[in-house]
């Protein structure tokens, strides 16, 4: 079964990490989306910006959070893992601080995103819950080839791992 995911990430920094997960093809994922067209939907504001995105979840069965050095702090980022939580999708996180970007240069370790949303009805964060897998490498190539290889079970797990709770 192939599955259809919507990929969460902090745009400015790492749009081009996104791009080389996107890429791999191992998952089909959500439609890039321009600079222009997130200029157009960001002047459109929080109700804009909220249906821009149940627009690109739907019909999704997971959510993968890109997480660079300040994913962890955005705030649509965090509606994003909310929102699909929520509705009863997988979530997980995969860490792309080591894949380079565009000018060949890699980043911090970011903040565990799911250390800061809470799991609905109780008092722990969905990080408790919430697999948030950190490549083994800081060569950019292997921590690649280390997301392709691990993604598709990765999705698997986290949409089992949902359904299970």
């Amino acid at each position: 079964m192939v599955r259809r995911v919507f990929y969460s990430f902090h745009y400015e920094p790492d749009s081009w990490r996104a791009g080389q997960v996107r890429g791999m093809g191992v998952i089909e994922g959500n439609a890039p989306v321009s600079d222009n067209d997130w200029e157009a939907v960001t002047r459109g504001g929080d109700a804009a910006i909220q249906e821009w995105i149940e627009e690109q979840m739907s019909g999704k069965s997971c959510v993968v959070v890109l997480i660079g050095t300040n994913t962890a702090s955005r705030k649509w980022v965090k509606y994003e893992i909310r929102k699909a939580w929520h509705e009863g999708k997988g979530v997980l996180g995969v860490y792309v601080h080591n894949l380079k970007d565009s000018n060949g240069n890699q980043a911090a370790k970011g903040a565990n995103p799911f250390d800061a949303v809470p799991r609905e009805g109780t008092n722990m964060m969905l990080s408790s819950v919430v697999e948030a897998y950190d490549p083994p490498f800081t060569i950019s190539k292997y921590v690649y080839n280390y997301i392709k290889e691990n993604l598709a079970d990765w999705v698997e797990r986290a949409i089992a791992r949902r359904a299970a709770l």
